[in-house]
């Protein structure tokens, strides 16, 4: 039997995600899945496309049972995570794949999200879930914090340049494409097929995306001073995907060289020979991230790309990279798939 797995929000994108992934790990087993909404529905009925496998009823929150659960995600709306984790048996450990406890420092998060937070011992205690740089803090934590999914793209393609000091700090552009599915599962007027089939829109331009709060955080924590990037996201036309473009001002040969290295025995992480490129179809559906430099006409310039994956290596896959190194498991386990293509 492998530990026992609550999903919480399993009637969203990324609780799906979750239970497609764990459906065939083999050292977790599902529980619980809760959807508040939709108590009393199957998965069958809410995802056709996991009629297959036999789950537990959907119910509320309030009616599972925690005492008999290892280890919960949180695939909750932001602002959710917070009252109900503080509640939570401290026995049971949990990934929150929501923004609640991303940011260390309460005013930040105030700032960005809006709201007072609400359980300030446990934002301290929370690690941040970027896996491939947290790994150690991860195996021992009981509450981790998923990134956003545009952050882990982005910080994937900066962070060892930044560590290195191989980069202008005061100079990093990032022009980033989203799929349509991190916006989340509710009816949107502005997300109708009919208004994103055929147009690709910028969104919180401006130094507004919330996401800048993470960037704010970890580059300035690397750097030892403040480190502010520029930074705008796109819709495009598409399910799933994150393709990030990042301008810098360094060479890139080192660049890709520093990428190589800090990479190299990463298993899902693949930077790709110097001059290429990935597109987000090559980890669709995977956990897998592919990172590629270009250096520019302009001597000391690089374009450092990366894609992923936003509902997978952003979201529920990293979720269970963590969660597989909470519980003492193989972080590979269930993650291994190949992407789906075309």
């Amino acid at each position: 039997m492998g530990k026992k797995i609550a999903i919480l929000g399993a009637s969203g994108y990324t609780g799906a995600e979750l239970v497609r992934l764990i459906a065939t790990h083999p050292g977790m087993e599902i529980a619980a899945l809760s959807a508040d909404r939709k108590a009393g529905m199957e998965m069958a009925a809410v995802f056709p496309h996991l009629r297959h496998l036999t789950l537990p009823t959907l119910t509320t929150i309030e009616a599972i049972d925690f005492s008999a659960i290892d280890l919960v995600f949180a695939a909750l709306p932001h602002g959710l995570s917070q009252a109900l984790v503080r509640d939570l048996p401290k026995t049971v450990k949990v990934v929150d794949l929501g923004a609640d406890f991303r940011l260390r420092d309460p005013a930040a998060y105030e700032k960005w999200y809006g709201a007072p937070h609400v359980a300030v011992d446990l934002q301290k205690e929370a690690v941040y879930g970027l896996t491939e740089f947290y790994r150690d803090d991860i195996r021992t934590a009981r509450l981790v914090a998923g990134t956003g999914c545009n952050a882990a793209t982005v910080q994937f393609a900066l962070r060892p340049l930044i560590e290195a000091g191989l980069i202008d700090l005061d100079d990093i552009i990032c022009d980033l494409k989203n799929g349509i599915s991190g916006a989340g599962r509710s009816l949107k007027e502005n997300m109708l097929f009919t208004e994103r089939q055929t147009d690709v829109l910028g969104y919180s331009q401006g130094g507004k995306h919330r996401h800048l709060g993470e960037f704010d955080q970890e580059f300035s924590l690397i750097a030892g001073r403040k480190v502010e990037i520029m930074f705008t996201p796109h819709l495009v036309p598409m399910s799933r995907g994150i393709l990030a473009s990042c301008y810098v001002r360094g060479d890139a040969t080192a660049i890709h060289a520093a990428l190589a290295a800090r990479y190299a025995d990463e298993p899902f992480l693949n930077v790709l020979p110097f001059g290429q490129a990935p597109g987000t179809g090559a980890v669709a559906g995977s956990n897998f991230c592919q990172i590629g430099v270009i250096g520019d006409r302009k001597p000391g310039r690089a374009l450092v790309v990366a894609a992923l994956d936003n509902l997978n290596k952003g979201s529920s896959g990293q979720a269970v990279q963590n969660a597989n190194l909470m519980l003492g498991l193989d972080e590979t386990a269930g993650l291994m798939l190949a992407p789906v293509f075309p």
